[in-house]
C-alpha cells in the first residue's frame, strides 16, 4: 500500500460574471456553465489534497501566493444584489503550499513572493463555491505578473508542474472570452466563435506547438477583439503550462451571444 497521490490534471475553467451562480437566473444563462463546475470533483483521479488557483483578477509585480490561514473573501465586483455581498467561502488556506510554489518559480528564476493579508477575488471563490460547495479543500491563490507576458505565465506552469503529483489541483480561472462590450451583442456572435475555435486548435495541440501558439494569441483570428486586456487569458497560460499533453475542451457553450471554453490538461 501506498499513500502516494496520483497526478491531478490543471484546468482552465470560466468563473461566470460576478456572483452570476448565487442569484436568480430566470432565462438559464448561467445553468450549463454551473453544471460544468459542479461535475468538476467527479472528472479527478482523486480528491484533491489542495487547490492552487490562478486568478485573473490578481496582479503583482512577480507572482504572489496567499498564505494565510484562514483568507477572507474580496467582493470585487459592482452593482450586484446586496445578498451576494454577504457570500462565505470557509475553505483552508494552505501556508506550506504557498511557500512551495513561491520556491518552486524563484528557483526557476521567477519572482516570487507569499502574503497572509490577501483575501481571496471573486475568480476564487465564486467558482470554488459551487464546485466544492463544503469548502474542505485547501485553497492557495496565485497572482498573475503584471507583465502579463504569455511566455512568462507559460513558463511558470511549467515550474510548477511538480505540484500536480503532489496531489495539488492547479485551476486556471479566467474567461475565454472577455471583451465586456461586447457580451450580449448579436454582431459579436461570429469573431468571439472565430477566435474560439483557434482557442480549442490551440489548446489541444501538442505542448511545443500549443506553447508557441498560446504566446503569439494576439495574431489569432479576433484575438485581440476578444481580449482587450488578456487577464483573463492569462490563467489558461499557467494551466497549459504545468502539462506536457494536449488538452481537452472539457466545457463548450454560448453564453451572452459569445463562445466559451474550459480545458483540462492530463
Amino acid at each position: 500500500m501506498t499513500d502516494t497521490p496520483q497526478r491531478q490534471p490543471s484546468l482552465f475553467i470560466p468563473h461566470g460574471g460576478g456572483p452570476c451562480f448565487f442569484m436568480d437566473d430566470p432565462t438559464g444563462m448561467w445553468r450549463g456553465m454551473e453544471a460544468y463546475l459542479k461535475v468538476l470533483p467527479a472528472s479527478l483521479p482523486e480528491p484533491p489534497k489542495a487547490i492552487l488557483l490562478v486568478s485573473a483578477h490578481w496582479e503583482e509585480r512577480g507572482f504572489g501566493f496567499t498564505s494565510g490561514t484562514q483568507p477572507g473573501l474580496i467582493f470585487d465586483y459592482y452593482g450586484f444584489p446586496p445578498h451576494t455581498y454577504e457570500l462565505t467561502y470557509d475553505a483552508p488556506g494552505n501556508p506550506a503550499l504557498a511557500t512551495r510554489a513561491a520556491t518552486l518559480l524563484a528557483e526557476a528564476g521567477f519572482a516570487a513572493g507569499v502574503t497572509d493579508e490577501r483575501g481571496w477575488d471573486h475568480g476564487v471563490f465564486v467558482p470554488l463555491k459551487v464546485a466544492w460547495p463544503d469548502a474542505d479543500v485547501p485553497v492557495v491563490e496565485m497572482s498573475l505578473d503584471a507583465s502579463l507576458d504569455p511566455a512568462l505565465h507559460i513558463a511558470a506552469g511549467r515550474a510548477l508542474a511538480p505540484l500536480r503529483d503532489e496531489g495539488v489541483l492547479i485551476i486556471g480561472s479566467g474567461m475565454s472570452f472577455h471583451n465586456m462590450r461586447a457580451y450580449g451583442d448579436p454582431g459579436a456572435s461570429a469573431r468571439a466563435a472565430e477566435f474560439d475555435r483557434w482557442l480549442v486548435e490551440a489548446a489541444t495541440a501538442p505542448a511545443e506547438t500549443r506553447a508557441a501558439m498560446l504566446t503569439d494569441w494576439k495574431a489569432a483570428p479576433a484575438g485581440p477583439y476578444s481580449h482587450p486586456r488578456e487577464e483573463h487569458l492569462l490563467p489558461l497560460m499557467v494551466a497549459a503550462g504545468a502539462s506536457d499533453a494536449p488538452g481537452v475542451q472539457t466545457y463548450g457553450e454560448k453564453v451572452m451571444e459569445t463562445a466559451l471554453s474550459g480545458f483540462a490538461f492530463a
